[in-house]
């Protein structure tokens, strides 16, 4: 249920009158309606709204009065899935008493005046927000503040009480301007984390006499609103293989999915199928086979942008939807990477396993670090910029290249720079190319060199800018979740001189070891008295569990421990003989385990419903360790892949089936009152 305010104080738009005869506030209203609010209010005061932010226990949709924009633009943010709370930004040169917005990811990071933002603004306030459930309090304390021009301050404890916040560089919500720019102001005073949502194609413009109106209408009418929702599925920044051989025909694709009304689920499903048959052709073999396999593997890469550009254009979006998708993503590429290591060594052409081993590895783990630097990232964007006296060194510069070339858009440097870090698209596209070319050995090997030259570049320029912005991600979050520690790591003593990054690299080195002797040796199976020793050394890395995670690398941590369970259990299974599919289907479950945490915390769930029955990555190690001293590994690698896989299912379950479930049964029954919201 969303509930939509249209907030009339402090405009000079509420009596305009839109072409039709009917007020514009009406209009809005209507529109409201359209874009999926249930109910529709209107507010005369900002204290009006506070009390229903107090009632509320929903998502609250607000607009001024002054707006003139395409129904789609209002539906976009009332279901936009970037975040619970998020402001309409427009292009338009900020004006005065408009809101002025500095904007970085995608986040609002600052709102106030032109002024008070040093030059920083990159957009004006649209005058329409959507705002979360969970961020509904602050809305009524900035919205009382700003009703008597006072400066905002955080509600905190059940009674109501309050204490100060600062401002994050705003003048805040005293500034002269309309009663909906005081309200986003407020908002961002009070560090709220608000999203920006961009009109791009479509039309919204704010209005203050009747001139502006007739322009903004005559606007609003030139745009052909189906045909620019449908553009505007496609994301606005994709890589050079997405955008010029996907996105140029998959549109059509999705109007014809809408057409059968097809789901974004369904889709992501068909595309898991064309990725699970061209792995099949790859793990035939023969050129038709192979060329077959090249061709499906395209358009399921083809669908997998499709299901997204769906979801974006039907406006069909849900936690469920984009978890399933992530993981997706994954399950499809790794089950390539098994059709071509089973290729490789079904034709004879080498070890096919190990190669499909060390790509799924070197992915998962490149994969870590990527998701770990744009929390990093997004942690430095909210937080005040620091003003020094000099510069900030290669860190700081590498910032201000970075930017510049982003800024590029379409520029050689800029798809470059797109290309040369691998993303998924180039990474199908190369499989694509060299096993319909060649054959799966030369495609593993395309991958492994590729992927490696772009961990190492991406790698080093993070490491330098990451020193400069010098952001503790692991402070903000669960070190413990994300870490995956279990209970040994968890009770292991704490050495903080050292630091977590240090002891988790330390923590890959035994393992890494005994894996290359494992590989180089004649018999791998005598190495089986070295496998405590590397357990050992991996078990340092638990050391660091207890210590603060606040260094400038440490968003690094939970990459370098991945890298560290993974070569433990690959050289553990070549020590103990185990068969090389075997290997790559227990790794392939720890990815999928720590895939669904990395998800979880993009779409800010909590942690997975059975994680304490998952052991930790260094319980998992222990048991691996007792199995290569048994003598047991390839059962032993099997019952506990088995398990794992077993736990990680019902935890879907769980999370995404049972338990939502459950907690409609205990609304429903629910007495009005009791339990959540207090009544009114």
């Amino acid at each position: 249920m969303t509930l939509a305010i249209v907030l009339a104080a402090g405009t000079s738009a509420a009596g305009l009158t839109t072409s039709s005869g009917e007020p514009l506030a009406d209009r809005l209203a209507d529109q409201l309606r359209r874009a999926g609010a249930t109910e529709v209010r209107f507010a005369a005061t900002l204290d009006e709204l506070a009390t229903v932010a107090d009632a509320a226990d929903g998502p609250l949709l607000i607009t001024g009065t002054d707006l003139v924009a395409h129904t789609a633009v209002l539906r976009h943010l009332a279901t936009s899935p970037v975040g619970p709370t998020v402001a309409l930004v427009l292009g338009d040169p900020p004006v005065p008493g408009r809101t002025a917005v500095r904007e970085e990811r995608g986040q609002v990071v600052d709102a106030g005046p032109l002024d008070a933002l040093d030059g920083d603004a990159t957009g004006v306030f649209g005058g329409a927000l959507r705002v979360g459930v969970d961020d509904l309090p602050t809305l009524a304390a900035a919205a009382r503040a700003a009703a008597v021009g006072a400066r905002p301050v955080a509600p905190v404890g059940p009674a109501g009480d309050v204490s100060p916040l600062p401002a994050s560089g705003s003048a805040g919500p005293h500034d002269p301007g309309s009663a909906v720019d005081r309200l986003v102001a407020g908002l961002a005073a009070l560090g709220t984390l608000i999203f920006a949502q961009r009109v791009r194609l479509l039309v919204a413009h704010r209005v203050d006499d009747e001139a502006a109106l007739v322009a903004a209408e005559a606007a609003v009418t030139a745009v052909d609103e189906d045909r620019a929702e449908l553009r505007l599925s496609v994301k606005e920044r994709d890589d050079f293989f997405s955008t010029y051989f996907v996105s140029t025909w998959s549109p059509y694709v999705v109007r014809w999915a809408a057409r059968l009304r097809l789901t974004p689920t369904g889709v992501t499903v068909i595309s898991v199928l064309f990725a699970l048959a061209a792995a099949v052709l790859f793990g035939v073999g023969g050129r038709p086979a192979l060329v077959g396999g090249a061709v499906l593997l395209y358009l399921g890469f083809v669908l997998d942008c499709v299901d997204g550009q769906l979801a974006r254009y039907t406006r069909h979006f849900s936690a469920w939807g984009g978890w399933l998708d992530t993981m997706a993503d994954r399950a499809k590429e790794y089950l390539v990477y098994a059709g071509l290591g089973f290729g490789v060594s079904h034709a004879g052409l080498g070890n096919g396993w190990a190669l499909a081993i060390a790509a799924m590895t070197l992915q998962t783990v490149r994969h870590m670090t990527d998701t770990w630097y744009g929390v990093l990232h997004d942690e430095a964007a909210r937080r005040p910029r620091t003003t020094t006296g000099g510069s900030g060194g290669i860190g700081d510069r590498l910032n201000a290249a970075s930017t510049r070339v982003q800024a590029d858009t379409g520029s050689v440097s800029y798809w470059l720079k797109r290309t040369v870090v691998f993303p998924i698209g180039e990474r199908w596209a190369l499989i694509a190319l060299t096993v319909a070319l060649f054959n799966p050995l030369v495609s593993l090997i395309a991958v492994l060199v590729w992927g490696g030259l772009a961990f190492a570049y991406t790698g080093a320029l993070r490491t330098l800018r990451a020193r400069w912005m010098w952001v503790p991600v692991l402070d903000t979050v669960d070190a413990t979740l994300h870490r995956d520690d279990g209970p040994l790591a968890r009770r292991l003593p704490v050495v903080r001189p050292m630091g977590p990054l240090t002891l988790a690299v330390i923590a890959a080195l035994g393992p890494a070891a005994l894996l290359v002797a494992a590989l180089l040796g004649d018999a791998p199976d005598g190495l089986r008295w070295a496998v405590p020793v590397a357990l050992l050394v991996l078990l340092v890395g638990g050391l660091g569990a207890g210590a603060a995670h606040n260094g400038p690398l440490d968003w690094l941590v939970p990459a370098a421990l991945r890298a560290a369970e993974y070569l433990f259990a690959i050289a553990v299974g070549v020590v103990g003989g185990a068969p090389g599919w075997l290997i790559f289907g227990y790794v392939f479950v720890l990815t999928v385990h720590h895939y669904d945490l990395t998800a979880r915390l993009e779409k800010r769930q909590t942690a997975p419903p059975l994680h304490p029955a998952t052991l930790g990555w260094e319980g998992r190690s222990v048991l691996l360790a007792l199995l290569a001293i048994a003598g047991t590994v390839s059962i032993g690698m099997a019952t506990l892949g088995a398990y794992l896989l077993v736990v990680f299912v019902v935890s879907v379950v769980l999370a995404w089936f049972v338990r939502p479930a459950r907690r409609v049964r205990a609304s429903a029954a629910a007495p009005v009152g009791a339990g959540g919201a207090a009544p009114r």
